[in-house]
């Protein structure tokens, strides 16, 4: 499926901002692959971005839709009452906290109707009808999972490959279920791990995620098993990727940790830490999307101040280690350090 990269690497799709179309267009250019983020997004801006991605030049490129979950009917009261609170440091309005299906229907229609060489699915699975049409678009399915049992589920409903993450990676975990007693919602694999119990379970190619930000790490997940490293954090300084300006300054300041937290959306993602997240993971209810609809005001209004302090600063563990540079200054590093490993292991062992 990914034979015809240069360079093995995929951009992961990172909703919110950060994935544009000239981040997309730009990793074909430079022999990669990337997605496209449709979570948060309507059906018409997905189809704008996607027709703006193919009129800068990209061919093979995907696009990555949120599977809407049950709705909770956990009671969101008193976190609504500490939202309201965190509203008013910057005069700004709690959004209702209401369960939506992220216009998933009519964002599968889109994707089928312009025919995008891959389609992913984080949060669930898609159903074995909306797998066909987008086969019979032409369509490769990817389902992001993050161990063996999800694997055996997104095998079973017909995905030609899986996207296995590992507990390092930056932003929300792709669990199909999310367990709201677990504070990191189910239970977490290293990628290297993961990878190696799923490829036991499934027969089918595998992409892996988490916390890759070297050549030397896309060396080791080719090494074991995969066929393809997928990197987020590694291009949220990219200069072509829509990453908030406090978002940026936050990741070249360093010094922060990370950690999973349910503060900003009511499910489990890995961010670094700062005040917002450290004095409300503990009160954040495992409610999507309704804590998400719920703070993004307030989010919008932090990052409109430029205050990290509030925001959503998603990031996987070795973030510090990510440089700035163009998407394609970027992959070429990767590619070269790739080799340089794959070549420095292969002498280790004669």
């Amino acid at each position: 499926m990914f034979d015809t990269l240069r360079t093995p690497v995929l951009i992961a799709p990172m909703a919110g901002g950060p994935s544009t179309p000239e981040l997309v267009a730009a990793a074909g250019k430079a022999g990669a692959g990337a997605f496209l983020a449709a979570g948060y997004l309507k059906a018409a801006a997905l189809a704008a971005q996607i027709e703006q991605t193919r009129e800068l030049g990209a061919e093979s490129f995907g696009v990555n839709l949120f599977v809407p979950g049950r709705k909770s009917d956990v009671d969101t009261a008193a976190y609504e009452r500490v939202i309201a609170a965190e509203a008013r440091r910057h005069g700004a309005e709690p959004g209702t906290p209401s369960w939506d299906d992220d216009d998933y229907p009519a964002k599968l229609e889109t994707v089928v109707a312009h025919r995008v060489p891959w389609v992913s699915f984080t949060f669930g699975v898609p159903s074995r009808s909306d797998v066909d049409s987008l086969h019979a678009a032409g369509s490769a399915v990817l389902v992001t999972v993050t161990g063996p049992d999800e694997a055996r589920i997104a095998a079973a409903i017909g995905a030609d490959a899986l996207c296995v993450q590992g507990f390092e990676a930056g932003g929300h975990r792709g669990l199909l279920t999310d367990d709201a007693e677990d504070p990191a919602g189910g239970e977490v694999y290293g990628l290297l791990a993961a990878l190696r119990l799923v490829r036991a379970a499934v027969d089918l190619p595998l992409v892996a995620a988490g916390g890759l930000v070297h050549g030397a790490d896309v060396a080791a997940v080719l090494a074991g098993g995969a066929a393809a490293a997928q990197l987020g954090t590694a291009f949220l300084r990219a200069a072509e990727a829509g990453t908030q300006p406090a978002h940026r300054r936050a990741l070249v300041e360093g010094g922060r940790t990370t950690r999973f937290t349910r503060a900003f959306s009511g499910r489990p993602a890995r961010g670094l830490r700062n005040r917002f997240l450290d004095e409300n993971s503990g009160s954040a209810p495992a409610a999507y999307p309704q804590v998400n609809n719920l703070t993004r005001p307030v989010r919008a209004a932090a990052g409109k101040a430029g205050d990290a302090e509030m925001l959503s600063l998603w990031a996987g563990q070795t973030y510090e280690l990510a440089t700035e540079g163009t998407v394609a200054e970027i992959v070429a590093r990767l590619g070269a350090e790739a080799r340089a490993a794959a070549e420095a292991a292969s002498r280790r062992l004669g």
